[in-house]
C-alpha cells in the first residue's frame, strides 16, 4: 500500500522548475502524487504534464472550470482512490506552494519527510473521536509536518 498526496495548482507556472521537481519526485518511494490543475490561465498544466511524463509516481488531472481548493482536492481524491490502493491520502492546497516559494521546494520538503508522511495515521491526525470514512480522513500533509517539527 502507498500514500497518496494531492497537490492543487493554480497559475503556478513561474513556481515550477520541471527539472528540479522531476529530480525530487524520482527520489520519493511509496508515495504517489496527483497534481490537480485548477483551471490555470497560464502554462501550469503543460508544466505538470511534462513532470507526469518523466515520473512514474505522478498523475495529473485538469479541471476545466475553476473550483475551490476543497472541490479540487475532492476531484483528486476520487481519481486517486479509483487508480490506487492507498494506505491514506493527504493534500496540499494551492496557497501552500506560494508559502514554500516554489513547487520544487515543496516537493523537496515532502521528499525529506517521506518517512514521516508514510507513517502518518490519518485517524489520529483528525482527532474527531468518530470513525472516519476515507474521504473524511484526508489530511493536510504540511500542517502535520509542521506540528512534527514543533514537537521534536
Amino acid at each position: 500500500m502507498k500514500v497518496g498526496i494531492i497537490i492543487v495548482c493554480y497559475n503556478n507556472e513561474l513556481d515550477i522548475d520541471i527539472k528540479e521537481c522531476t529530480k525530487h519526485l524520482k527520489e520519493i518511494k511509496d508515495v504517489v502524487f496527483c497534481f490537480v490543475n485548477n483551471n490555470s490561465q497560464d502554462n501550469t498544466y503543460d508544466a505538470l504534464k511534462e513532470i507526469n511524463a518523466a515520473c512514474k509516481n505522478v498523475s495529473v488531472i485538469n479541471i476545466s472550470k475553476k473550483k475551490s481548493d476543497t472541490a479540487a482536492v475532492r476531484a483528486g481524491a476520487r481519481f486517486m482512490t479509483n487508480q490506487f490502493n492507498l494506505k491514506h491520502l493527504g493534500f496540499v492546497p494551492s496557497n501552500k506552494i506560494i508559502k514554500y516559494g516554489s513547487l520544487s521546494v515543496l516537493i523537496k520538503e515532502i521528499r525529506n519527510n517521506q518517512f514521516d508522511i508514510s507513517s502518518i495515521n490519518p485517524y489520529k491526525v483528525n482527532d474527531k473521536g468518530v470513525k472516519l470514512t476515507f474521504f473524511q480522513s484526508l489530511f493536510p500533509i504540511l500542517e502535520h509536518l509542521e506540528k512534527q517539527l514543533v514537537n521534536n
